[in-house]
């Protein structure tokens, strides 16, 4: 086991830079992910907290709470 993640420190080490070029349309993908990714945490909370207070509003309205909405 130590000789694997020995080897693998060695390999890590001892690596060159890969001298790339990465277009824009990676990085405005990779915000594009992130900001839908932030807008679907969102979203989740806010349904979480919308279903129990329609129900309260439904239910203080003095309409049943089997009615589906309209």
């Amino acid at each position: 086991m130590r000789h694997i993640a020995a080897a693998a420190v060695l390999m890590l080490a001892l690596t060159s830079p890969a001298y790339a070029y990465i277009g824009p349309g990676a990085g405005i993908g990779a915000i594009g992910t992130v900001v839908a990714f932030f807008v679907a945490v969102f979203l989740l909370a806010a349904g979480f907290v919308w279903y129990p207070v329609k129900r309260l509003m439904r239910r203080t309205d003095g309409r049943s709470s089997d009615r589906k909405d309209s």
